[in-house]
C-alpha cells in the first residue's frame, strides 16, 4: 500500500482487505511442556481440561482442538491474532505474520508503548505473503516454521492460490492444527468447502476462544471487563442522535476514496459501530469494488473523515490531509475545511488494539463529551493522553496482560 509521502512494496488494497477461514474435526496439538503456564484455571466456556493433562479449545470452522500443552511456536497470518497472543502473555510464541512484520509491528508498538511491560518482539518474524504475486503463502515455508499451532483461519489458506482443503488438512496432519476465524471480519463468504461448518463471531467472542488455547482465561476476563467498562463510558456519554456528525470511514489512495460502512457487521468495525455516528455512506451500496472520486465525495460531504489503517501503518494521514486541502474540489469538503480528517484504527484489530481504537474514535467524533483528539496528530504514533483524559485504565490492562 502507499501513503502520500511514503511508498512501500506490499499488498494491494484488495489483498489487504481479503481474509478468510476453515477446517473441521478434532485435532491434537503436541507442544513442548510450558512450565510457566499463565493460568491454572479451567478453560471457560469454549475450552475444557481433559484427562492426562490435555485440554481443548473450540472455534468454527475447525471445531474442537485438543492440546497437550500451551503452544510455544505459533504461526500467525492476521494482526488480530498477534495482538491476542500478546494479550495472553505469549507474544514471543508468534513466529510469522501475513504481511510486513515491521509495518504490523509498528502498529502494535503504537499502542503497546502506553502499557508498561507490554511489547511485541518482531525480530526474526517470518513474512508469509509478499503481496507481490497474488494472495498466497508457500507450503514449504509452513513446513519450515514447524509450528506447534497455526493460529490462522484454515478457510483463508484454502482460498489462496495453489491451496485447497486437502493441502490445509495435509499441514494439520503433518505439522500442527489450525485455529482461527477471519471471515467474521465483515461476515464474508468463506470458500464453498467450509460454508457448512462456518460461524460468525464478534471480536471478543474470538478473543475468548483463543484465550482457551493459551490457558489464559483469567487474562481474557480482565480485559473483557475493561472493554465492558469502556463501552459503558462511551454509551453513557453519547450525545443525542440529532447532534451526532456524519462520518465517512475511508481509505484514500491514488486520488480515490474507498468507503466502509460504520455499522457493517463483523469485527472490522468493532471500534466504530459502538459510537453510533451517522454513516455518511448509509444509503449507498458499499462493496470491495466501491470507489469514489473527489466530486462524488463532495456530493456526500461527511463532516468527519476517518482514515482506516491510520495508526503507524502504511498511510501518512498528515500528508493525505495536505493533499486534500490543496485540491480544488477536495479542499471544499466540510471535514477538510474544519480540520476533521483523522487517522483511524486498523480493522484487523485484536482486543488490546480495540480498546485504544474505541477511545480514539470516541474523541475524534465527540470531543465535547470525551475530550479532544490532538488536532494535527497524523497517526505516526498513538498520542500520550493526560491521565484524566483517558477513557480506560492503562494500568489495569497492563496488569491483566502480565497475569
Amino acid at each position: 500500500m502507499e501513503g502520500e509521502r511514503t511508498h512501500q512494496t506490499g499488498p494491494t488494497r484488495r489483498e489487504y482487505m481479503t481474509y478468510g477461514a476453515a477446517l473441521g474435526g478434532t485435532l491434537l496439538a503436541g507442544c513442548a511442556d510450558d512450565a510457566g503456564t499463565e493460568s491454572e484455571s479451567e478453560s471457560s466456556g469454549e475450552g475444557s481440561t481433559g484427562d492426562g493433562g490435555t485440554y481443548s479449545a473450540s472455534m468454527a470452522p475447525v471445531g474442537e482442538v485438543e492440546f497437550e500443552s500451551v503452544p510455544e511456536e505459533v504461526m500467525v497470518y492476521s494482526l488480530l491474532y498477534a495482538d491476542m497472543a500478546v494479550a495472553y502473555g505469549h507474544g514471543d510464541a508468534v513466529n510469522s505474520l501475513g504481511f510486513d512484520a515491521e509495518a504490523g509491528g509498528n502498529t502494535l508498538d503504537a499502542y503497546y508503548e502506553h502499557l508498561e511491560g507490554v511489547s511485541f518482539d518482531r525480530e526474526d518474524i517470518a513474512q508469509l505473503n509478499t503481496g507481490s504475486e497474488g494472495l498466497t503463502i508457500d507450503k514449504e515455508q509452513v513446513y519450515e516454521l514447524d509450528s506447534d499451532l497455526h493460529l490462522v483461519d484454515p478457510a483463508l489458506v484454502a482460498s489462496f492460490d495453489g491451496w485447497g482443503r486437502e493441502d490445509v488438512e495435509e499441514i494439520a496432519e503433518n505439522v500442527a492444527p489450525w485455529f482461527g476465524n477471519v471471515y467474521s471480519r465483515e461476515h464474508g463468504e468463506p470458500p464453498e468447502a467450509y460454508q457448512e461448518e462456518y460461524e460468525y463471531y464478534t471480536l471478543w467472542e474470538i478473543a475468548e476462544r483463543v484465550s482457551a488455547v493459551f490457558r489464559a482465561e483469567e487474562r481474557y476476563e480482565e480485559l473483557n471487563a475493561v472493554h465492558d467498562e469502556l463501552l459503558e463510558t462511551i454509551e453513557s456519554g453519547l450525545p443525542p442522535e440529532d447532534e451526532r456528525p456524519t462520518v465517512g470511514a475511508v481509505i484514500f489512495m491514488d486520488e480515490t476514496f474507498y468507503p466502509t460502512h460504520l455499522d457493517a457487521p463483523g469485527f472490522a468495525t468493532a471500534d466504530l459501530r459502538p459510537l453510533g455516528a451517522v454513516d455518511a455512506f448509509g444509503d449507498r451500496e458499499v462493496t470491495y469494488e466501491t470507489a469514489y472520486d473527489y466530486e462524488t465525495m463532495l456530493e456526500i460531504d461527511p463532516e468527519v473523515i476517518l482514515h482506516r489503517y491510520g495508526i503507524a501503518s502504511y498511510y501518512d494521514v498528515g500528508a493525505i490531509r495536505e493533499t486534500l486541502a490543496d485540491h480544488p474540489v477536495a479542499g471544499q469538503l466540510t471535514a477538510v475545511e474544519e480540520g476533521r480528517v483523522y487517522p483511524s484504527g486498523d480493522p484487523e484489530q485484536g482486543p488490546i488494539m480495540n480498546l485504544f481504537q474505541l477511545e480514539m474514535a470516541a474523541k475524534q467524533l465527540y470531543p465535547d463529551q470525551f475530550g479532544e483528539w490532538p488536532a494535527d496528530h497524523d497517526g505516526d504514533a498513538y498520542p500520550e493522553l493526560p491521565e484524566d483524559e483517558r477513557l480506560f485504565d492503562r494500568e489495569w490492562v497492563a496488569n491483566a496482560i502480565e497475569g
